[in-house]
Parts: structure tokens; sequence; C-alpha cells
């Protein structure tokens, strides 16, 4: 998962709203490689007002230049510098340690958000931006970026839908902020009895809190939620923690989302679009709703009788491990994930659990670093950087040359992998600092170096397959940041097209199961066992099993969101209660999932399909790599073709020139299937 900026404008286009680092920071930090400030509450305070007034002035002296000349460079500068406060901004929110810290982050991402859509309609700045004269491509793909977000924004639309336009946008912001920190603030907690905990491994025990009478207290995090899920033997207390976990963010959050829903589709109707999928899905690959919907159709039609099967499967292997026969035997959503791991266990000899040994924590995160060192040809370095939290880890990054040195700096990586108290609690990327290579800035190999942030909730004491998938599918986001080498910042990294965003993190999943990527794990753990290629085919083949079940839910998440942004939307929850009831599992009365679903209230909006739109072309890149993974000849090719590129080319584009054909969705409908 991607973090994008917080305003509407922004996540569909990247410029945020920021101060650069050099002036926040100081002469003394710019003569270092550029680290994320470390600002409090107070500094946060003071400086969002002043940093905003900076902003409007510049934006004043743009206006007011004659002519189109130097306006790609210009806005480049403006996006640097709201750039440095917004991505701050954003990651301490979501990680600091102090409460008072991130409510002022918050506080101050929505006081700058009207900036954002008067920026975007400013007539002046639009007409000289159309009138620019692109130099070659990647201006002129800059300039369409330009106008799309201008036009997005209302710069065509009279004066009161313009001033609607900028009411909707800020309400659309705020909520969807408070929505993020009703999820994160939830602090529901539950207790169950030591008895309620059997099937539950010792580490797993020994990491949790208890009360005075012994029993164990846990919260919402995941690294509580889903061991239990998957390994609690007492049902009832499953079905408890799962309905506690499933009205994560609350009734609260429910209103919000229907507000949001209905200004969303105000949004579409002021620009004369019938629906907000069609006013956003047209600057998606997609294009239309459509195209959308027939893919959505063909996922359906592959999955319908796999999640039979699968469900049909699980409920006879709960009959038998109750020794009850089917007729007497319901399998419910809480069933899914315990049942899922015991029949692989038995069918595979696979157990997550006993997994943690192969991968260490610390051993799966060199692994990671090994893995992109050797692909990419990079080197990572320690760096004694302060952070916001003594657990997190800081790494400048370096290219390596032939001879083994280190070349030139690239950017820096920030690790916060464990989970505590305020934290944000899934796992996700922040691309906190943009590149540019036409910036020049000091502590820089002569232009603007990226900053990513790769923020989980690991367990310390090792992971099993599924988090080693996380850690890599969030690191792919947190390469394509570092690794961009883009030469306006609005282009950088991950800001590509929405429905492809998820490829390159999707990808390096791969990297996760594969033989001869694992083989790495003797070079960063000189004592872990190592994983017999055996084991490995049956950790693929468990991997497999389930499918059906999977891109079903899949299929049900992007189904309803995209039911909320049609022309007559239903209010969220009978929209979910319709669409969840008409799956074999049913849906489950008093529960609200949509309540904690922070995609769709964010910026997956109309694109919560291009998660398996983005696996599409993810799954078919992998064949660049000529079933050699760990080839770096490719490596090189892909971070050069792919990586380095951001959103300067689009990429239907960039996927053709690496696969040397168009790409194709034949890989992607095996995995559905199982059989790849």
């Amino acid at each position: 998962m991607i973090l994008p900026s917080s305003s509407l404008v922004t996540r569909r286009f990247g410029v945020a709203i920021g101060l650069a680092f050099s002036s926040v920071l100081g002469a003394a930090q710019a003569a270092e490689h550029p680290q994320i400030p470390l600002w409090d509450a107070a500094t946060i305070e003071g400086l969002c007002d002043r940093s905003i007034a900076g902003f409007q002035t510049t934006r004043a002296a743009m206006e007011a230049r004659k002519g189109s000349a130097g306006i790609f460079d210009e806005w480049n500068r403006l996006s640097i510098a709201t750039g440095d406060l917004d991505g701050p901004l954003s990651i301490i929110a979501n990680t600091s340690t102090d409460k008072a810290t991130r409510d002022a982050a918050d506080a101050c991402e929505l006081k700058y958000t009207p900036f954002t859509t008067e920026l975007f309609q400013s007539e002046k700045l639009y007409q000289r931006v159309k009138d620019a004269k692109p130099a070659d491509a990647i201006q002129k793909q800059y300039r369409q970026d330009l106008l799309d977000a201008f036009e997005d924004s209302g710069v065509t639309l009279d004066l009161a839908k313009r001033e609607r336009v900028k009411a909707i946008n800020k309400e659309i912001t705020d909520l969807a902020l408070q929505f993020e920190k009703n999820v994160r603030d939830d602090g529901t907690k539950l207790v169950f009895r030591p008895d309620e905990m059997a099937g539950l491994p010792d580490p797993y025990l020994g990491a949790q809190k208890k009360d005075e009478q012994g029993n164990y207290v846990l919260t919402l995090a995941y690294p509580s939620f889903f061991p239990f899920m998957q390994l609690a033997a007492n049902e009832d207390a499953r079905k408890r923690y799962w309905i506690a976990k499933m009205n994560q963010g609350g009734q609260q959050n429910i209103d919000v989302l229907d507000r949001i829903v209905a200004l969303r589709l105000e949004l579409a109707k002021l620009y004369g679009y019938p629906d907000f999928a069609t006013f956003v899905v047209k600057r998606r690959m997609a294009g239309t709703p459509e195209a959308v919907y027939k893919f959505l159709d063909e996922v359906k039609a592959a999955v319908v009788e796999p999640e039979k099967k699968e469900v049909a499967e699980l409920r006879q292997f709960k009959a038998d491990d109750l020794k009850q026969p089917l007729d007497a035997i319901v399998l419910n959503r809480w069933d899914t994930s315990y049942y899922q791991e015991k029949l692989k266990k038995a069918r595979y000899n696979v157990d997550q659990e006993a997994l943690r040994k192969y991968f260490p924590t610390e051993a799966s995160i060199a692994y990671t670093l090994r893995v992109a060192e050797t692909l990419y040809g990079i080197h990572f370095v320690p760096s004694s950087a302060p952070t916001w939290q003594q657990d997190v880890r800081v790494y400048d990054v370096f290219d390596r040359k032939a001879n083994g040195e280190d070349g030139g700096f690239i950017g820096t990586v920030y690790l916060d992998l464990f989970p505590r108290d305020g934290k944000f609690g899934h796992a996700a990327a922040w691309p906190v600092r943009a590149v540019s290579t036409l910036t020049k800035q000091a502590g820089s190999p002569g232009y603007r170096t990226p900053i990513s942030v790769l923020v989980t909730n690991f367990d310390r004491n090792g992971f099993d397959q599924g988090e080693l998938e996380t850690m890599l599918h969030e690191f792919g986001h947190v390469m394509h940041g570092v690794l961009s080498k883009t030469r306006y910042v609005d282009q950088a990294g991950t800001s590509v097209k929405r429905d492809f965003v998820e490829a390159p993190s999707q990808m390096f999943e791969e990297w996760a199961r594969r033989e001869d990527s694992l083989k790495l794990f003797a070079e960063v753990c000189k004592d872990c066992p190592q994983l017999s290629r055996e084991q490995i085919a049956q950790l693929d083949a468990a991997r497999r099993y389930g499918r059906g079940m999977r891109y079903a839910r899949q299929w049900l998440f992007a189904s309803y969101d995209m039911s909320l942004t049609t022309p007559q939307p239903e209010k969220a929850m009978v929209a979910w209660t319709k669409i969840e009831g008409g799956t074999p599992l049913g849906t489950v009365p008093g529960t609200m999932f949509p309540a904690s679903f922070g995609h769709i209230a964010g910026g997956y909006a109309a694109g919560y399909y291009g998660y398996m739109w983005s696996e599409v072309m993810a799954l078919d890149m992998l064949s660049g790599f000529h079933g050699k993974l760990m080839n770096p000849v490719d490596g090189k090719r892909y971070r050069t073709g792919i990586l380095s590129q951001g959103g300067q080319e689009p990429p239907e584009v960039m996927v053709t020139k690496f696969l040397r054909r168009k790409p194709n969705s034949e890989a992607f409908f095996k995995e559905v299937a199982g059989q790849r």
C-alpha cells in the first residue's frame, strides 16, 4: 500500500503542500544527506501558517510573470517547497509517539488543503501552462499532467461552481483524515481467559499484555489479530475478536463515508459527469468505468467455482475436525483463516508459525536489503540520523560500482517496523521526499535526492511467509520511490496512474517464494535453518490454495468500491450488506467492515480494482526476468525502464518497452486459478 498525500488534487497528481527541507532544517543539516525533520507540536503550529503564507507569495509571483517561459521549472520548485512540509507532516501524523504532535500534524494538513485547490484554480497559471511549448516528451507529459490537475480542480468552471469545488475538496480531505484518525485512535481492547488462547504459540502469548487477573488484553492491531484468527482454537473467542475488528472505526466512520460518497457525486456532477467513477477513471489506465466493470466481470467468472469449492472443503474440514456431521456445520467468517491454516498444515505440511525460525525478523530485513542490492546494483549503509522512535532504522542508499565499491549517493530509506500505541496499524510506504534531477541542492549528488519510509507492524520473533511477502511488497514501493530518477518531483516514484502503482510492489512479492532468491538467506544469516527445495515447493502449493476465496474477496472489495461511485449510490452499509450478502459466506449482522476500509475513504476511491489491474502488469513483468529472478542484468533493465521512470511515461509504454511486447493478462488469470 502506498500512502499518497492528503488532498483530492494531491492524490490524483502528486503536488503537496510544504516547505523546503533546506529552509526548515538550516545550513547544518543541508551539509549532510537530507533527513526527515523531527518536529514537535509547537514547531508544527508555528511553521504551518508561515509556510502557507510563503506558498501564497510564491504563487502570486508566478501569476505575475508574463508568458509561459520557465513555468515548468517554477512549478517544480513550488512542488519541492510544498512537498517538504506535507511529506514530513504525513509520516509524523501516522508514526509520532506523541499524540499532541500527531494531532498538530493532522491540523496543519487540514489548514493547507484550500491552498491546493486555489493553486489549481488559478486562471493565470492555467494559461501559462496551457501556452507552454514542451521541449521534449517528458515536458509534454508533465504539461498534460498539470492541465489535467487544473481541469480536475475546476479552473474551467464558472466562479460559483469553482468555489463549490474548493469547498467540497476541503471537506472531503477533512473527512478522509478524520476517518483515518478514528481508525488509528480506536482503543478497543478485548480480554481473553488463558484457556481461550489455546493454540497460540508461546512467543505470541509472551508478547501480549495481561490484566491483574492474568487474562490477556488484546488490541485491534494486526500483529495481535491475524495470528489469533489463524491459530486460536476457541471458536467463540475468534468470533468475539473478529466482530470487534469488523467494527473498528465505528458508526462515526460509516457516517463519514456516507458524506464523502455524497460529496464525490456532487463534485462529479459539477463537471458534467454522471458519477464519480467516470470523473476519476478517465485519468487511469482503465479509462472508463465500463472497462473496470468488464475486468471485474472476468475476475468474477474466474473465481465463482473455485471459491465455492474452497468454502465446501473448509466446511468439510471443520466437520471432520469437530467430529460432527456436515449438515450440522456452518462455516463462519471467523473460521476461514483458522481452517485454511489447519488444512494447509495437514495437506501440504506447512506450518506458518514454524516458518518463523527460517525467517527470523532481523534476517528477513537483511534479506530484503540484500535482494534489492543484488538486483539493482545498490548498497544500503546504516545511518545515524535521528529518528522519532528508538526502533526506527535509517539507511543511506548508494550506487554500487562494478568493482564493489560504493558509488554516488541515491537517497535514504527509513524503516519503522514494529507495533506501538498510536502508530499507523497496517503496512504502507510513504514517499516523504521526491527526487528531481533538475534541481541542485546541498547534500545531494547534483540533484534533489529522495526519501521513502516503510511503516509496518511486524512480529519481532520472526516472519511467516505472508509477512515476508508483505515486507517485500512494501519495500517494492520504497524502491520505486528511492530509485526514481525523474526530472520533476511531481512525476517521481509512485506518482503514476493509480491502477499501476501497486504493480512494482506486487511483483517484488515473488522474491519471497522462489528458490533462487531464498538462497540469499544463507548469506545474511549463517545460523538460520535453510528451506529445502521440497519445502519451498510445499510452500508454493500451500500459497496457491485459497486463490478462489482470496480473489473473490478482492472482487468484493473492488465491486463495493465501484458501487459507491455510481450515479445513484446506496448508503455505505446498505451497499455492503447487499454485496457481501450475495457471497457464499454471507454477511454478519452487527458488523460494519466499511468503517475501517480506509482505502475507499482515501485515495483508492473508484480505484480499489487497481490492486488486481496492477497485478496483471506485475505478474506479466516477471516474464522479463526470464525465470531467473536474481539476474542483475534484468534487474538493472527493470530499474532503468520502470522504477527510475516514475510517471514520466504512461505505464503501458514502460511495460511494453521492458517486456519488448504488449502486456497481457495470461499470468494473472493463471494465478487466480491457482495454476501459476
